[in-house]
Parts: structure tokens; C-alpha cells; sequence
């Protein structure tokens, strides 16, 4: 399965493509597929769409519930120094009481 570039106007993920050319739905952009850039540097965002760096500190905005029954890390939780990883988690980090986890960026806020 391959991987649709984001629009360059609006940055919407939604793209599809007709013909030769790429078309966003939700501007109506249209731009040419040899113009697309062949491999793009990955940006993560948080929850409120600021861009995210290793190191940066941030707060957990709802209840995670742990799976295997290890407790619930709750809203307003800040967790330091996380770095960013492909995958279907975003953000490695370690969290006090809980210890190393994999947490995904819209579950968070840059603090």
C-alpha cells in the first residue's frame, strides 16, 4: 500500500489521486505527482497541532488507561525529555511510577 503525499496547501492527509495530478477534497488544491516530493521528513504534532522535537517536554490532556491493568496515567501528567519514533506509537518516554511506554501525539500537549 503506498503513501499519498499530504496537500501542500492545507496539509490534509485525505489526498487521492487522479490521472497524473494529486487533489486534496478538502481545499480543491490540485498539483502534478512528478512534483511531489519523494520522501518528505516526518513532522509530529500534538493535539493542538504545535510541532513536536526529541527532548521536548509535555502533558498528557486525558486519562491513558494501561493495558495489562497497570494503573491509569492521568490528565495533566507531564512527561519529560520524550523522543519521537516511527510506529504505531509516536513518543517513547519514561513516566514516574509507571517507568518506559510508548505514547501517541494526540493524547498530548506541548508544555
Amino acid at each position: 500500500m503506498s503513501t499519498l503525499p499530504a496537500c501542500p496547501q492545507c496539509q490534509s492527509e485525505f489526498t487521492y489521486e487522479d490521472g497524473g495530478q494529486f487533489v486534496c477534497p478538502e481545499c480543491a488544491h490540485e498539483w502534478s505527482a512528478q512534483a511531489a516530493p519523494a520522501e518528505a521528513a516526518r513532522v509530529w504534532r500534538d493535539a493542538s497541532g504545535n510541532v513536536l522535537q526529541d527532548g521536548d517536554t509535555v502533558t498528557v490532556i486525558k486519562d491513558l488507561k494501561l493495558k495489562g491493568g497497570g494503573g491509569v496515567v492521568k490528565m495533566g501528567t507531564k512527561v519529560k525529555n520524550i523522543r519521537l519514533v516511527e510506529g504505531d506509537h509516536d513518543i517513547d518516554c519514561k513516566i514516574d511510577g509507571f517507568g518506559s511506554m510508548g505514547l501517541k501525539t494526540e493524547f498530548v500537549r506541548k508544555a
